[in-house]
């Protein structure tokens, strides 16, 4: 792979970083609104208690949704800052690196996306793993759960 194969690679993991984030503060959104309009068609009835155990629970649930938003948003202030355009010789924030059994994109913690039939697990830079990977370079070893990692790449 040339260094601009590498930069436009990187920049599209970082853009379906961007569309995963994105579509979760929408449906996160989108539940809060649900659970503000479900608290707003509770009936007041002659069994009270109800009534307002009803709102209390759509209440407790529009919160909920509006802290995972919150987490969402910074999430993708986090990615937004993050320079793909640069070529890394070590392990770091905005790196991607290539191991014999798996690759990673330490950028935001989305968990295994897969890309260009790669499976590719995006990591946050506060992971437990991405602190383990943390200024190592290709050819370095390590070991995740057990499992003994080898470097081939790291861009």
């Amino acid at each position: 792979m040339t260094i601009s194969q590498k930069i436009t690679f990187k920049n599209q993991l970082k853009q379906i970083g961007l569309d995963i984030i994105n579509a979760r503060i929408a449906m996160s959104k989108k539940n809060i609104d649900n659970a503000q309009e479900a608290a707003n068609s509770e009936e007041k009835s002659s069994a009270g208690d109800k009534y307002e155990t009803g709102r209390a629970m759509s209440h407790l649930e529009k919160d909920m949704h509006a802290r995972q938003m919150s987490e969402h948003i910074k999430d993708l202030a986090l990615l937004r800052e993050i320079n793909t355009d640069i070529i890394y010789d070590t392990c770091s924030t905005g790196a991607f690196i290539k191991c014999k059994h798996a690759s990673f994109f330490i950028a935001a913690g989305l968990g295994k996306q897969n890309f260009d039939n790669t499976s590719i697990f995006f990591l946050s830079p506060y992971a437990p793993l991405a602190k383990l990977l943390k200024e190592k370079k290709a050819s370095d070893e390590f070991v995740f759960n057990e499992v003994r990692f080898e470097i081939i790449d790291v861009f």
